[in-house]
């Protein structure tokens, strides 16, 4: 295979030197030609006979330099405007050599001659390096006119980015031909980006879809907010073309735009806001140089968590999970990355130092946590572990209250016994006004952070959030699953909504509300305006390229313990701002501590009985807890 690729390039070299070759002798008797009018009979002789003896030398100089020049080492399929000065530059460095080695020659010829060796000799290289990519070009304009397999583009945006999508495009296999552009900017509608028409703006997506029978749309403008974007595709979401859009800025940047780089719109440009932004200097502040435990560490949220702490320095991060494979996973991606504490260094690797440390173990074991925190004595604790899965719960009650719950009650003691600084809960907007015993048992965790909190030293806080794109077992995963297998795609009820964040914006509130955290706060999100399902649903169709009767969508009905809605904040917990102006306090609920705590007492003899009547324990505890 290597012999085959050196062979094919030398014979590559050797056929431009050939050609070279042969321009540079036509170049020489043509630039005579030309000074006499094109009447050979009125050359002199002597300048005849003086080319032809110069022509040895002259031909083996110019060749020299044009492969100084590069000439003969450039991928000419992709020539572009560094070639071409690659080919001014050397044509008229051999036009100076020529002047000047003549001169030394004493080789007789017209002043003339020089320059009109140079204008031609440089015509001769731009027409033998770019007719290759002219005739691709005219050969894939062609079948992209002819092939009815070719995907017709609309593409959305007429500025660098669009201008590289659309050279990428005609460099590249015919797949794809770029009808229409679309802009925003007025003063450039009508005229033409690399010979494609800039029709309008985004709100007519829908009609010049139609109108040029697009199958496709690319939307290259990588520096549009999340509004922008939300705006953008509601009108793209209205045809049934397939969508894909730049990543991000950072292609931008670093010069890889390309149509490589291009990827499926995600259903989180629908959201329709911005990231929730953090001070990554004051998460730096509490963060590095710390001990930080991370329970449930392989999970979702949890290992997210891991790898924002590792990027912020901590003395040694704590990884714990009952779930090996999981924690196996998280452990194996931050080796790649860190140069793990193992007798090497940062020198050797070239990585960054992390002390990283995997428990295997259960919330719920009261004793191996003690055991883990007498070992090594965090600082920071993220209590990420928790049974989240709410129709499972649903069934196994007792699982729930065991884990979440007294798992929580576990952590939380160990964090006040040997002092850690600050402990941070990972909770749920499903926690207020519950109607399943998942969103209960997280309510009564953030009922024992309050508590713990008024008689610790530690400061105790939870995180409420929505749910999280992508994380295991949310609806973003099972409807992609379900389009690839060729739907139905299943939605619960046509009017259930949710609220919606991405992992690193829900890990970025989470470090946001340990680096603020006073103590007895829980912290909420806006996440902005709630999302229909069954809306989700559609646009994850469309998005992916289908229409709805190529994949139906089923109601299935609610499943145990879901409501129709979720709500941010109880009535009485009322809101505080914070400095960052997504981000809000709630205040805490007065509640009898000595009441809860013996009802807690109470509902754990009960979940040790595994009693059925569990749900209602809770519910005591919980006033605004409604089960089924």
């Amino acid at each position: 295979m290597d012999e085959k690729i050196t062979i094919n390039i030398n014979y590559r070299k050797v056929l431009l030197v050939l050609c070279d070759i042969v321009a540079i002798q036509i170049a020489s008797f043509l630039s005579l030609i030309v000074r006499f009018d094109f009447a050979v009979s009125r050359i002199p002789g002597n300048y005849l006979s003086e080319v032809t003896r110069y022509a040895p030398i002259n031909t083996l100089l110019t060749v020299i330099v044009f492969a100084l020049f590069k000439l003969y080492r450039s991928v000419w399929r992709l020539a572009s405007t560094r070639e071409l000065l690659n080919i001014i530059g050397g044509s008229f460095a051999a036009a100076v050599l020529q002047v000047c080695v003549m001169h030394v020659m004493q080789v007789n010829v017209p002043r003339s001659f020089h320059v009109l060796f140079l204008g031609i000799i440089a015509a001769e290289l731009v027409c033998s390096r770019f007719s290759y990519r002219f005739l691709r070009i005219m050969k894939n304009r062609y079948l992209a006119a002819t092939d009815k397999d070719v995907k017709r583009v609309m593409l959305i945006g007429a500025g660098q980015a669009g201008e590289m999508l659309l050279k990428d495009l005609e460099k590249g296999e015919v797949h794809e031909k770029v009808v229409c552009i679309v802009d925003d900017n007025k003063s450039i509608w009508g005229k033409y980006l690399r010979g494609k028409e800039i029709v309008g703006g985004h709100e007519n997506i829908p009609n010049f879809a139609s109108r040029y029978n697009i199958d496709e749309i690319i939307v290259a403008i990588p520096s549009a907010s999340g509004a922008a974007m939300r705006d953008i595709l509601k009108y793209c979401k209205e045809t049934d073309c397939e969508l894909r859009t730049l990543p991000g800025m950072y292609q931008l940047v670093t010069g890889e735009v390309s149509v490589s780089k291009l990827r499926k719109v995600s259903i989180a440009d629908l959201l329709g806001r911005e990231e929730v932004g953090t001070q990554i200097d004051t998460i730096m502040e509490y963060v590095a140089g710390k001990t930080v435990l991370v329970t449930g560490g392989g999970g979702s949220i949890g290992s997210e968590l891991c790898r924002q702490i590792a990027a912020h320095e901590p003395k040694k991060l704590i990884i714990l999970d009952i779930y090996e494979n999981n924690a196996y996973d998280i452990q194996m991606e931050l080796k790649r990355h860190y140069n793990i504490l193992d007798g090497t260094t940062k020198a050797e690797t070239g990585k960054p130092l992390l002390d990283m440390e995997v428990v295997i173990a259960s919330v719920r074991d009261a004793e191996r946590i003690d055991q883990i925190f007498d070992k090594y004595r965090p600082d920071l604790v993220f209590h990420a572990a928790a049974h989240k899965h709410v129709p499972l719960m649903e069934d196994s009650p007792n699982e729930a209250v065991k884990n979440n719950v007294f798992g929580t009650l576990n952590v939380a003691r160990a964090a006040d016994r040997y002092e850690v600084q600050r402990f941070v809960l990972i909770s749920t907007d499903k926690a207020v006004n519950p109607t399943n015993i998942m969103g209960a048992t997280k309510r009564i965790c953030e009922m024992i952070v309050q508590l713990i909190n008024e008689e610790s030293e530690t400061e105790f806080v939870a995180v409420r959030f929505g749910n999280v794109l992508g994380s295991n077992g949310s609806v973003i995963p099972l409807f992609k699953k379900q389009i690839e297998e060729g739907g139905p795609v299943t939605v619960t009820h046509p009017e259930i909504i949710r609220y919606f964040m991405t992992i690193p914006e829900a890990v970025s509130l989470v470090l946001q509300a340990g680096a603020n955290a006073k103590g007895g706060e829980i912290f909420v999100l806006d996440m902005g305006e709630p999302v229909k399902i069954v809306d989700l649903a559609r646009n994850m169709i469309r998005l992916s390229g289908y229409t709805l009767d190529e994949i139906p969508i089923k109601y299935v009905g609610l499943r145990p313990g879901e409501k129709m809605y979720e709500e941010k904040l109880m009535e009485e917990e009322g809101l505080a701002k914070t400095e960052n102006e997504l981000i809000f306090i709630g205040k805490p609920l007065v509640f009898d501590h000595e009441e809860f705590k013996q009802k807690i007492k109470n509902l754990g003899e009960m979940m040790e009985d595994d009693s059925s009547e569990i749900k209602e324990a809770v519910a005591e505890i919980v006033g605004t807890y409604r089960f089924q």
